[in-house]
């Protein structure tokens, strides 16, 4: 007897994917508070603004559109956007922060362009190189994982402009036309109910 299921085990070479790879990406990202047109806003001020010496106090939200660049350059290449949001989650009044970051990196640029990475983890700005882990990516970079390490590469502490390089180090499978062919047409994953054997 056969009956309906919602779930079965499948080879990644039937979705057509074949051997995973890792992949190195760097880029600058441009996290931009003054100017006319800044990348990044606070959309929740902490009840601790005014009362703190952190110039994001505790509980504080920001969210961020920061572009991503081939050099620490603003005017050098462009070749994704950044968005998400970050959270400061240390009670201590310090100027260094300590972050809680969710992010999307969004590619425009080369093979990798209309592919996301996904990030969440824990930086602190104070450390020289901040370790974050990928969580997930779409496109080129299904079944992403790994980590990116964060090193700031200028930072103006009365303004709160900062130029980061990112080191991105991603296991993912390599991309082939029959993977993307699968995934074309998604419906067709829904259109039947899976049929399993009892």
């Amino acid at each position: 007897m056969a009956t309906p299921n919602y779930y079965e085990s499948i080879s990644p070479s039937y979705l057509g994917f074949q051997e995973e790879k890792l992949t190195h990406i760097r880029f600058y990202f441009h996290d931009i508070v003054t100017g006319p047109k800044p990348t990044m806003v606070i959309t929740a001020e902490s009840p601790l603004k005014g009362k703190s010496k952190s110039p994001l106090p505790f509980g504080s939200v920001v969210v961020l559109e920061d572009p991503l660049t081939i050099g620490p350059e603003i005017d050098s290449k462009l070749v994704g956007k950044s968005q998400g949001f970050y959270l400061t989650v240390s009670q201590e009044a310090v100027l260094d922060l300590e972050l809680v970051m969710g992010m999307v990196f969004t590619f425009v640029e080369g093979k990798y362009n209309g592919s996301t990475i996904t990030v969440m983890g824990r930086n602190t700005i104070s450390s020289p190189i901040r370790e974050m882990p990928i969580i997930g990516g779409t496109g080129a970079f299904r079944f992403a994982r790994g980590f990116v390490q964060a090193k700031s590469h200028w930072v103006d502490y009365q303004k709160g402009d900062a130029v980061v390089e990112y080191n991105v180090f991603v296991f993912h499978y390599a991309s082939t036309s029959s993977s993307h062919q699968v995934f074309s047409d998604g419906v067709q994953f829904m259109a039947d109910p899976m049929i399993r054997k009892t």
